[in-house]
């Protein structure tokens, strides 16, 4: 399917992200078939992004929560448009991802417990610190929140691209997990610039959008590989491989394109140190549009 839509795309991106009206779809995914090692014969890229589950619906409440206190400040009508709609495809990012805790990961023996009581304390500080703020300082700490918040949209973004655009398919993926992130990917590169208009109406200049980058580019690869050994401690079949191992497994699976490489990330974290980085240079609006228009699981619900 992907080689497909990629075909029918033209190397040009057909629409600027800001043209799109955001929406939030419904999906529908079944996770009764689905296996633990769910990239045949790779359990360590398998659980690398099972790992993403560990974080996501925890993060994106915070994202929403974040986005929604930042509305009181917004005069600007498109903007709080593009806020809501931003909202509204997170919240559906969140519960579907809950889901997958629940249904897949429990199913597989897997308790994600008491990871996740570590992921809610980190996005706590947050709310502690909004809730110490003086009401002349609540703006400052929306402002400073929606600047990391502008960098951690900027790898969700990336990363949905390398989804709708990796050799998944030649590797014989599960279905649908491979739709779960490819669904939730092509909404990521959707909305991809709203984060970063919103943290320059909060006046982010250059000095904090490379400062939250440099931030943002060193904790996310550090909570997804301990979700990743959370996950491969947890899983009977794998031996307790130690960080080590597991990254020396992982350059394998990037070689064989299941996993983004060290590459990837370098290049990714660099490209926040632009002086004229946008995100609208990052992926192509079309082709995320035609995907969803087309993913498994919202025709499933449709």
């Amino acid at each position: 399917m992907m080689s497909e839509i990629r075909a029918n795309l033209s190397a040009a991106d057909a629409f600027a992200p800001d043209e799109i009206a955001l929406r939030p779809r419904n999906v529908q995914f079944d996770w009764s078939t689905p296996p633990l090692h769910w990239i045949p014969g790779d359990p360590y890229a398998s659980h690398s992004a099972t790992a993403l589950n560990l974080l996501l619906p925890v993060a994106e409440r915070w994202f929403s929560k974040l986005l929604a206190d930042a509305l009181e400040y917004v005069r600007d009508d498109h903007l709080r448009e593009e806020i809501i709609g931003f909202i509204g495809q997170e919240a559906v990012h969140a519960k579907t991802h809950d889901e997958v805790l629940v249904d897949y990961l429990r199913r597989h023996g897997i308790d994600p417990g008491p990871f996740l009581v570590q992921l809610e304390w980190v996005v706590s500080q947050y709310d502690q610190r909004l809730a110490r703020a003086s009401a002349a300082d609540r703006r400052k700490a929306i402002a400073s929140g929606t600047h990391a918040l502008s960098a951690a949209e900027h790898f969700t973004g990336v990363l949905g691209s390398w989804a709708l655009n990796n050799n998944w398919d030649e590797l014989d993926v599960d279905p649908i997990l491979s739709d779960l992130y490819r669904w939730h990917g092509a909404e990521e590169v959707e909305h991809r610039h709203v984060s970063y208009n919103v943290a320059k109406y909060f006046g982010m200049d250059y000095i904090a959008q490379a400062a939250a980058g440099l931030m943002v580019s060193a904790a996310l690869p550090i909570v997804l590989l301990r979700g990743l050994k959370f996950i491969v401690r947890a899983d009977p079949a794998l031996p307790n491989l130690g960080y080590a191992r597991i990254i020396w497994k992982l350059r394998k699976s990037a070689k064989a394109g299941a996993v983004p490489g060290l590459g990837f990330w370098v290049r990714s974290g660099l490209t926040l140190l632009k002086r004229d980085y946008n995100p609208a240079d990052e992926g192509s609006t079309a082709q995320a549009v035609a995907y969803l228009a087309s993913s498994p699981a919202a025709r499933a619900f449709s």
